[in-house]
């Protein structure tokens, strides 16, 4: 098993400011070494610097090794301690020039180890140093005050920043988390109301349309017009459709819930040319330019394409009377091209025809072309007339267009 050992330093600026401090408190040793007294005992006079230095060097691993340093500092003011007391002038001169009685180094080790030890580790690490820096047990103006500013209160200011880091931390991971569950929140409303409006839509608008097609169905039967009766199958044949769509409808309301992939077939309302029929039948002329081969296309792209000559041509009808009309589509192995073009209209539109929509047909073709990763594009055709196209992907790896594309395992 492998250990993930801690990094040397935190960060580059850490590691800068250790190497810095830890030559600056070695400069400061060397400077009260040249300037004051210096160690009278059988380690000889630079025995007390060594020791300094060597604490002081110390820093740079402080990160990587928190614990061995503490003991090592702690170890070198111990020792300081017993020199001073049983062999004065061994590892501190007699008179010194700082008053120090423990590793100059120690506040800047006492002030970060609250980054890197634990609470507890900390107030042992720091009660220690302060009693060996204080000397209770001989308290004198000259080194108690100082010992307990150089131990005691770099450990309570680390261990407050720390706190106050971790604080600040747990609160903004609590704002995260309120957020995330705001969001969440947000997501199961919108989906119980659609949930909501599929059952609506479920219960109302398919219980309606369902009589409508059992009365034209009755009517067709039952009257001896042929003309009623040709007028009655197609009332019934376009309820029969509109409710396949709504239901289509339905299940993308309830996330996909009772729905299942289905191929598009001429039967079904995937296939344009029964939209030019149904187009002509309503006194528009309009013709049909098919080139390539449909199957080259997922069923996805097929509906979206249905989709945009349906609108098209609902259009045409509604804002251009007495237009003509054209249908191109093009199919190849990168996609499908496909547009609606129409003429300019000879005579004003019905108002109330043009008043019946609800003026977002061409922003949802956008939005319905964008969703399957294609391009959308209508405008005003020179002469008067309008142009509506968009150039579609040959396949969108939905879950209807793996399960329904004959040839979505081969592109």
């Amino acid at each position: 098993m492998t250990i993930a050992r801690r990094p040397l330093w935190p960060s580059r600026s850490d590691g800068a400011w250790l190497i810095g401090a830890a030559l600056a408190f070695a400069g400061l040793n060397t400077l009260f070494y040249v300037l004051g007294d210096r160690t009278t005992g059988a380690w000889g006079p630079a025995a007390g610097l060594v020791l300094q230095v060597a604490c002081d060097l110390t820093l740079v691993l402080f990160f990587r090794f928190p614990g061995p340093v503490c003991a090592f500092v702690t170890a070198a003011a111990a020792a300081m301690l017993a020199a001073d007391t049983f062999a004065p002038g061994l590892l501190v001169p007699v008179h010194p020039l700082a008053l120090t009685t423990v590793p100059t180094i120690t506040p800047v080790i006492l002030s970060q180890s609250a980054r890197v030890l634990d609470r507890r580790t900390v107030l042992w690490v720091a009660g220690v140093l302060a009693v060996i820096a204080a000397r209770p047990w001989t308290p004198s103006w000259a080194t108690t005050p100082f010992g307990l500013l150089s131990t005691a209160l770099p450990a309570l200011v680390s261990l407050y920043f720390e706190a106050r880091r971790q604080l600040l931390q747990s609160l903004r991971d609590r704002a995260e988390r309120a957020e995330r569950e705001q969001h969440l929140l947000a997501e199961q409303a919108r989906a119980a109301e659609r949930r909501r409006l599929a059952g609506e839509m479920h219960d109302v608008v398919t219980h309606r349309l369902s009589l409508m097609v059992l009365h034209a169905g009755a009517l067709g039967v039952t009257s001896p017009d042929p003309g009623v009766r040709t007028a009655a199958e197609d009332i019934r044949r376009e309820g029969a459709l509109a409710l396949d769509e709504l239901r289509d409808l339905v299940g993308v309301l309830r996330n996909g819930i009772e729905t299942g992939p289905r191929t598009l077939s001429p039967e079904e309302p995937g296939d344009p040319a029964r939209l030019v029929e149904e187009s002509r039948s309503v006194g528009v002329p309009t013709d049909l330019a098919v080139d390539g081969d449909p199957a080259q296309v997922s069923p996805t792209v097929a509906r979206t394409a249905y989709r945009l000559v349906q609108e098209a041509l609902t259009n045409v009808r509604k804002h251009a009377p007495g237009a003509s009309a054209k249908v191109s589509l093009r199919y190849h192995p990168g996609g499908l091209d496909v547009s609606v073009d129409s003429t300019a209209a000879a005579r004003p539109p019905d108002p109330a025809l043009t008043g019946s929509g609800s003026g977002a047909g061409l922003a949802g073709l956008r939005q319905r072309v964008e969703l399957v990763g294609g391009r959308f594009d209508a405008g005003p055709a020179p002469g008067g007339g309008f142009r509506v196209g968009a150039i579609l992907p040959a396949y969108v790896p939905t879950a209807e267009g793996t399960h329904c594309d004959p040839g979505a395992r081969g592109r």
